[in-house]
């Protein structure tokens, strides 16, 4: 099953709280893969590359906010957070301190796009900057309600997928429905569960959720708090741990485009107790072990997501053996199988007839099916249109704290767990 309630063997606090390496029993999960080779984006408001658990892992990058400024400039932290919980390393003799990452041998790509204004206007350029360097995932932790198809956002989505890339992005956390960009075409929109593997209250549901993850009470690395870390919630962090997914099954098969590996993904995703519902948890609960360890057929190279229209890319297919395809989909193949069934024993006269009608109603019926995407995005939740909605603050921040926290220092709380961004 791979996800698991066998307990960490830490006597390191910070490592103890990061109960989903423990579901997803990542010391076993290791012994495949670890990202090596793969490159993941995080487009966000930096990455602190001097973070003990970071040190190595993160790339030189680009400031898209601030001209001539550097991308491992974090004032915010946000990305620093969602770096470590994609390739941290941890610290220390063994590495036992401190965040592991999911993917700890995959390499981070900061990518900056938040000057605290207004991230909507530099994210689109940054992802393109992402995919020109050769990026493989790309994570976007963020919301942006204006990145309507059409958008440059939605421009700079398609071409990431048409260059091979999977893009990740969280559904929000205002409760409400599916934010863009995770509500455009071909995103894998995540939504956070709890260490119940439960569904958290606060994440948006509806049309286009994709997978689901841990999300809830996550421990992460965190600039400009007194001990270098934080406990949060927030869809956030499970696009995070999604996109670590992504980058341990592009290193474990680096002959599968994009779309193959999200069907890995989605096919080898599970509701684990919960009532299915695709709305609430998409395909259901990422499982890394499983994913790519179970015997998937490749199935299309467009995976099962639709993808923006373009003059060069597919529209993407169901994922092979996916019975979940939409009603208007299994009516046509309803449709189809009766036809077929009329043909047998009629005269040769009426077959022809009733096969040049099913043609006629298809082709009808494909004209007007349109490239409709997996949801679609509603008002702006917490925090304005775009950015990182309901942010928890941390008072206690210490700017330009050393790193390591004091031995025996618990990760920054700041009170009630909010919505991360």
């Amino acid at each position: 099953m791979l996800l698991t309630s066998a307990p960490l063997a830490s006597a390191d606090e910070v490592r103890d709280k990061q109960w989903p390496l423990t579901v997803y029993d990542a010391e076993d999960v290791w012994k495949t893969s670890q990202g090596e080779g793969v490159t993941v984006a995080v487009v966000d408001s930096g990455v602190d590359a001097s973070h003990p658990d970071l040190t190595g892992q993160v790339l030189p990058g680009k400031d898209f906010s601030t001209p001539g400024s550097q991308p491992h400039n974090d004032p915010d932290g946000h990305g620093t957070g969602m770096a470590s919980l994609i390739a941290g390393h941890g610290h220390g003799p063994g590495r036992a301190s401190g965040v592991m990452g999911l993917a700890p041998k995959a390499k981070i790509l900061p990518v900056k796009a938040d000057d605290g204004k207004a991230m909507s206007e530099y994210w689109p350029e940054a992802v393109r900057y992402a995919v020109d360097q050769g990026v493989e995932v790309i994570n976007l932790s963020f919301v942006d309600t204006g990145a309507t198809p059409g958008t440059r956002g939605a421009k700079a989505i398609a071409y990431a997928q048409a260059n091979d890339v999977v893009v990740v992005a969280g559904v929000g956390n205002d409760g409400g429905t599916v934010h863009y960009p995770a509500a455009l075409p071909g995103v894998v929109a995540v939504t956070a569960v709890d260490k119940n593997l439960k569904p958290w209250s606060n994440a948006n549901t509806g049309k286009g959720v994709t997978l689901a993850a841990p999300g809830v009470d996550i421990t992460s690395a965190r600039t400009k708090t007194r001990s270098g870390y934080s406990i949060v919630s927030g869809t956030s962090d499970a696009t995070a741990y999604v996109s670590a997914i992504a980058a341990l099954l592009r290193s474990k098969f680096p002959d599968l485009t994009a779309g193959q590996i999200i069907n890995r993904m989605v096919k080898s995703a599970d509701y684990l107790g919960n009532a299915p519902d695709k709305e609430t948890l998409g395909y259901g609960i990422a499982r890394p072990g499983t994913a790519m360890r179970m015997d998937i057929p490749k199935g299309p190279k467009e995976g099962p997501l639709a993808k923006a229209p373009s003059g060069t890319e597919s529209k993407g297919a169901p994922a092979e053996g996916d019975d979940s395809s939409s009603k208007e989909s299994a009516g046509k193949k309803k449709k189809s199988s009766s036809s077929s069934g009329l043909l047998i024993g009629v005269g040769i006269g009426v077959a022809v007839l009733i096969v040049v009608g099913v043609i006629f109603a298809v082709l009808r019926s494909r004209g007007n099916r349109g490239n409709g995407g997996p949801g679609n995005g509603g008002p702006g939740g917490p925090g304005g249109p775009s950015g990182y909605p309901g942010q928890q603050q941390y008072p206690n921040a210490a700017p330009g704290q050393a790193y390591p926290a004091p031995p025996g220092q618990a990760p920054q709380q700041g009170g009630p767990y909010g919505q991360q961004r």
